[in-house]
Parts: C-alpha cells; structure tokens; sequence
C-alpha cells in the first residue's frame, strides 16, 4: 500500500490541472500563456477607443489582443503592466435570468491574461489567467501576490497537536494516502521517499501567477489571493479565499459561498464551505462539506464527510463522518470514518496539563453519543462499530470488542472504580441491528465520491476476524463470575463487564460470524457447477474471501454437513435478523407510547418505516433465492 501512495504521488505530478497550468504559465515566459503569438498590441485605433469608453493606462505598448478583439466590450477599465485581451464574445449569467455580456467593466487589471470572460467591478484583478466563461464580478482583490504554491505541501499536525503525525498536503491526495503516511512513523525511507515526491509536487505547482479555470465564478467576495480556481468553481460572498487550491468539474462544482473563510488549504471536487464555516491549513478530499459556523483547521475530511457547527481540529477525519452539531473532534486518526459525533461530545481531552501531545484512533463506526467525554490517549481501533452512550466519560483505554456498547454504570461494584463505565460487547448487533443494516445502505445511496472507493459491508473478513478474537477470549473464562475488568479478560479497557453479558456477547459473535460465512456459501454455490459442489467445503481455492468463508464454515459446522442444511440455517438467519431489525426500531415506538400521549399518530409505526420495509422485501428475495439454491444442491 505504500507503494501506491507514492504512486499516487507521481501520478498527481504527472496529470494535476494545477500543476499543468502552472507550467504551462512558466513555459509561456514572455509570450502570452492564452494566446501565444496570436496576442499583438493594440492599435492607436484600439488605444483611442478604449480611452473614449473611459479606460486608462500607464503604459499602452504593453497591452496585446487578440485578431478582432472588440473594444465595445471593454469600459472604465484601467490597465497596469502586460495585460492580455481575448474576444469578448459570449454572454454571462450574473443572475438567473440575467444575462450579461462579456468583457471588462468598472475593474482594474495588472499583468493578466483574459480570454472570453466577465471581469465586472473589480476593485484590483492581479496576476491571473483567466479561461473562457470565467466570472469575476463585484470583488474586492483577485490577486496572486508572490510566487505561490497555492498550499500544496502544507503540513498538518494531525492526530498529536505537537507533531509526530506531521503529513504534507497535495491537491489530489486522497484520505488513504494521509492514513499511510499519518501511521508509517517507523518507515523512514517511505516518509523521506513521500516527502521527496511532495517537494517535487511543490516545485511543478509554484508559480508567479494563478489561473481562473473556465466557467469558474467569483463573486461579492473582497479577497481573494493566491488561489489557483478550478472549472465550474463557485466562489460567492465568501469573506477569504487566500493560499488555496479549489478543485472543481462540471457536475462536481466546489462551493465556497455565504460568508465562508478559507486559508491555507485545499478542496478537492464537490466540497461546499459555506454559511460562516472556516477552513484553515486543511485538506477537504471529494465531496466533503463544512457548513453553519463549522471550523476545520489543521485537519483533513475524508470523501462525503460533513461538518457543521461543531469543531474539528489536528484530525484525519475519514469519510461518511456524520458531525452536525456543536462538538469538538480534536487530535484524533480516524482514517476509516463511518461514525458520528453528536452534540455537545467532547472528543478531545488532548491535554495532559503538560502539552497537548495526547492522541484518539477511533475505529470504524464509532457512534459518540451526545455530551460524551472521551479522554485521551484512547483506541478503539479494533472496536469498530462501538456507541458511547450519551453522557459517558471513558478514561484512556484500548478497547477490543467490536459492536460493544459503553454506557454508564447502572450501579456501584466493590472493588471497582466508580469512574468504571460498563460494557456491553455485541450489543449494536443484538439490540441495534437496524443501525448497521440501514448505514451499510446510506453511505452507499449517500456516496458521491468518483475517485474513492469504498467496502460498504460491516460483516467482512476483518470485521470477522474482530469478533472471533473476541468470541475467544470471552469464551476462554475458566470460572464464570459476577463481572470482568481487563484483568480477566484482555480488551475491555477501563469498562466492567457483567456475566450475562458475556454470554450474550459469545451468542451474538457466533450468529454473525456464521452468517458472513453461510452468506459466502451461497455466492460460492451461485457460481459452481453441480460437479464442484461434492467438494465445495473440503476443496483449497485461491479466492481468498472464500478460503476465509470456508474456513469459518467448516470450523463452525464441520466438513459432513450438507449443503442444503447450511443454506437452511442461512435462511433462518436471515429471517431472524429481518425480524430484529423490526423489533430495534419498535422499541422507539413502544417507549415513545409510553412517554407521549399522540406518539402513534405522529410516527409511522416501525412495520412502516421505510427502510423495515425495504429490510423485508430483500429478505423475502433472498430467501426465494436460498430455496432454489437448496434444489440446486439436492444431497449434495
């Protein structure tokens, strides 16, 4: 994998639009980077006219245009240094219905090359290329200032404030690249061969000028400064875009709009920053979003991750992160993404009193409950798919339960510390199922990314791998007794256990791991002809999906069992989490009931949510498919 990081790196190099207009800006030296040797000074003709339309300039030998270049389009423009005009032809929408005709109007422009664009009430435009259908109107500064690299190769803290995860930023780093490079701090030839490429990423970007890519749109915003702006870019009442590299396509149009401020980063295609959000020294991968006073500083949001009102600073934040009220996510490396962090959580107990140097790997799933306090250093790495219950205050812990619920103690143990939460190992899968069933399905119908992609299933063989670890070691108890802490049974971390929850936690692991694998039998028997299916579980393949599912499938049922009885128990399965996930989201019902007198004719009852239904329909398919499978196999 770190190979293709700095694969990646060099295909960057290679095909970046930043770094291809950059050259092509440095190529060009003296002639014009639009329009080559077709640019040729204007005329006296040309001259006298543009002075009649009300435009002014220190030095008209240094202005070019272009064969047929108009002057009609061009008034109360004031002219500094070597200016480049194109035909002003096409027309520019300032509003919707409202048509504007191309050219440069009430602006100033310094050292700029434009090509059929609106550059409108302009306070200063400096420095800049700028493409076709391009938009820049009712702007303070659009300026590149000195030579500017646009932030790429910024470096960011993440995960320890101090330093220690130190990752540089390009324009197309994706979130994956970040992991390695956060989490390979005992490689260092990976990390010098990274930085190397990345310096190299550097020098091709820099450049003494930026560039408006075609149909990009400024507007109302009073500064903007060494920004390379991308196709279909929007930037509209932004209050700053300085340092920065916008990425951005048709159909994938970067936002930064209403208010929002932006420095010293990077927004790759399909991000929004917008009402009042702040983005500083950060690096937002496709699709992701800061919104409603959210601030994202030295940090980095993985594809269709979202945050707004609430805080997110030094963190690898991964995707389809959920973040929607005020919180604080601070110092944590959390590449994998998936979770959520409800309000008032405070992740982020960083600090030891001696430095801010403490650090938080949350894992797959993690679901923060509101209010929580999550104190550091912590990993909950290999408990992908844990809640912290609503209140909870964990200490520094490593836990390794996957699906566990930590919720506060319900009482006081001797012997046990009263700042002890419990914890229930499994429990997201035996009581709240309908979470993990209806996520798998969000994030694939919520998935914009083009450039990503992503393994949507919970049940995989390294979810599995976490919980038959974990079905061992709490099966591995000699004697059973009241509780457990970490002493007794390894990966608990700072929590208690009670007895009935290790049974119930062994009884839950063992179903889902048999129905990964009862899942990977049926997908096996599709594909294999009836010659092969004698064999199936006692055949060695080099498909190692199905080598894991075999295993599993042997292990837990051993080799002389049919395959019509396996696909039984699959359909069993099936039926029975069909049926938990109905009776997960009834449990809303029956204590909303309970508490609100009309609860019942404000919500639709679980049998009609959505998402139950659609649970219950795929489950009857799969169940007609799981019968016609069993006359495949017969005997066999």
């Amino acid at each position: 994998m770190k190979r293709q990081v700095l694969s990646n790196v060099r295909k960057a190099i290679r095909t970046s639009s930043v770094i291809a207009a950059s050259k092509a800006i440095k190529k060009a030296g003296k002639r014009s980077v639009l329009f080559g040797a077709k640019a040729k000074p204007i005329s006296h003709a040309i001259v006298a006219a543009l002075e009649a339309n009300g435009c002014w300039c220190d030095d008209w030998s240094r202005v070019k245009a272009v064969a047929r270049f108009d002057p009609v389009r061009v008034w109360r423009a004031g002219f500094i240094g070597d200016v480049v005009l194109g035909k002003f032809q096409g027309k520019a929408a300032l509003e919707s219905g409202v048509a504007f005709a191309n050219g440069i109007y009430d602006s100033i422009v310094a050292n700029c090359e434009i090509d059929d664009a609106l550059v409108y009430a302009v306070k200063l435009l400096s420095n800049y290329i700028v493409k076709s259908g391009a938009v820049i109107a009712g702007c303070g500064t659009v300026a590149v200032t000195d030579e500017t690299d646009f932030a790429n190769g910024t470096e960011l803290a993440i995960a320890i404030e101090t330093g220690g995860r130190d990752t540089r930023i390009f324009g197309e780093m994706s979130c994956v690249d970040a992991e390695w490079v956060g989490k390979s701090r005992d490689d260092k030839e990976f990390l010098a061969d990274f930085n190397k490429l990345v310096d190299s990423y550097v020098a091709a970007v820099t450049s003494p000028k930026g560039t408006i890519e075609s149909n990009a749109v400024l507007r109302n915003t009073p500064r903007v400064e060494n920004a390379y702006v991308g196709e279909h870019a929007r930037v509209d009442g932004a209050t700053l875009v300085k340092n920065a590299t916008i990425l951005s396509a048709e159909g994938e149009e970067t936002e930064i709009i209403t208010g929002a401020y932006v420095r010293n980063s990077i927004l790759q295609w399909g991000c929004e920053v917008a009402s009042m959000a702040i983005v500083d020294k950060s690096l937002l991968t496709e699709h992701s979003h800061v919104e409603r006073h959210g601030k994202c500083t030295e940090s980095i949001l993985g594809p269709n991750t979202g945050v707004a009102e609430g805080e997110v600073t030094a963190s690898l934040c991964g995707p389809f992160v959920g973040f929607h009220h005020q919180a604080l996510l601070i110092a944590a490396f959390w590449p994998e993404g998936k979770g959520n962090v409800g309000y008032g959580a405070n992740v982020g107990s960083n600090h030891t009193s001696k430095a801010p140097d403490q650090e938080l790997w949350p894992g797959e799933g993690t679901f923060f409950g509101l209010g929580v306090n999550i104190k550091f250093p912590s990993d909950f790495t290999k408990a992908p798919y844990a809640i912290i219950a609503s209140g909870v205050a964990t200490l520094p812990q490593k836990v390794t339960f996957p699906f566990s619920l930590i919720n506060a103690p319900a009482q006081s143990y001797p012997g046990i510390s009263p700042a002890y939460n419990e914890i229930m190992p499994g429990w997201v899968l035996s009581d709240n199922i309908f979470t993990i069933r209806r996520n798998e399905g969000k994030y694939k119908d919520r998935n914009k990314a083009r450039r990503t992609e992503f393994i949507f299933d919970v049940f995989r063989p390294d979810t599995v791998d976490l919980m038959l670890d974990g079905r061992k070691r709490l099966s591995d108890v000699a004697e059973p007794q009241e509780l457990y802490t970490d002493r007794d049974i390894s990966g608990l971390g700072k929590n208690y256990m009670l007895e009935h929850s290790r049974v119930k936690a062994i009884e839950t692991y063992t179903f889902y791991i048999r129905y990964y694998a009862l899942l990977g039998l049926k997908s096996r028997i599709e594909t294999s002809s009836k010659s092969a299916l004698k064999a199936l579980l006692t055949t060695k393949t080099r498909n190692r999906r199905w080598e894991h599912e075999r295993r599993i499938l042997v292990s837990e049922f051993g080799k002389d069992v049919s395959l019509a009885e396996l696909l039984e128990k699959l359909s069993e399965a099936v039926e029975k989490i069909a049926v938990d996930t109905q009776i997960s989201k009834e449990k809303d019902d029956t204590r909303g009931a309970r508490i609100i007198d009309d609860y019942p004719h404000a919500h639709a009852p679980a049998v009609e949510d959505k998402f139950v239904k659609k649970t219950w329909a795929e489950t009857r398919e799969l169940k007609a498919e799981i019968t016609e499978l069993i006359k495949k196999v017969g005997k066999s």
